[in-house]
């Protein structure tokens, strides 16, 4: 899951980048308004983490602009928390949800993953296909009901394709939800993953589709 923060309080926005990133996700993290606005063209998201109080614009206007543009990202706003008026206009604004500051890690990871779940029509505690099943809160995989242990960006590629089932997702496309714009992806890395779930979860847990990319097999 790749997360958009923008955040100017380095304190705060170095936290969660490091904390959500220990937990599974992927964050791009902008300090600035102008810069965090026009991110949220560049990459595919799925979800947004916005600070209300940021130089350059507010982000309030922010999100105005990305719903006007019929942007459809879920956003959870951050709050100064005695700020009750912000709060409310956050949420007429097309905000998702909202926390006030001080907030608990877990507590973020858990309403990014439930606004996630709802954007995705997928409120089910778990996701089946064949023998395997994952389930998204405690971010385990099972194989015939034995625990499998993955690597955080195994278990984010086989998230990604048990969310597009039907779906060919391509080389650029993985790519672009596994890692942010500051890690140093390698040639064939999305490959490297696609052979260790194979080797982990059965040789046809990943089809390939020549030239185009991957989708789930039949298993």
């Amino acid at each position: 899951m790749r997360i958009l923060l923008i955040e100017d309080d380095t304190l705060i926005g170095d936290g969660l980048t490091v904390g959500l990133g220990k937990l599974g996700f992927t964050v791009d993290w902008f300090t600035d308004g102008h810069d965090g606005r026009e991110a949220l063209l560049q990459a595919p998201y799925d979800a947004v983490v916005l600070d209300l109080g940021l130089p350059g614009i507010d982000g309030l206007s922010i999100l105005k602009e990305w719903r006007l543009g019929r942007r459809k990202e879920p956003v959870l706003i951050l709050t100064a928390r005695g700020d009750v008026d912000q709060r409310v206009i956050g949420l007429e604004s097309g905000a998702d949800d909202y926390l006030a500051k001080p907030f608990a890690l877990a507590e973020v990871a858990a309403r990014l993953k439930a606004l996630i779940r709802r954007c995705n029509d997928r409120m089910e505690p778990e996701i089946t296909h064949g023998s395997i099943t994952f389930r998204p809160e405690s971010r385990t995989v099972c194989r015939d009901g034995k625990e499998i242990s993955l690597a955080p960006r195994e278990l984010l590629l086989l998230e990604l394709l048990l969310m597009n089932k039907n779906k060919v997702m391509s080389k650029e496309m993985i790519e672009n939800k596994l890692y942010s714009w500051d890690d140093e992806v390698s040639s064939n890395a999305v490959e490297v993953h696609v052979h260790h779930l194979r080797r982990k979860l059965g040789k046809n847990i990943i089809k390939t589709i020549n030239k185009i990319g991957y989708i789930l097999g039949d298993v």
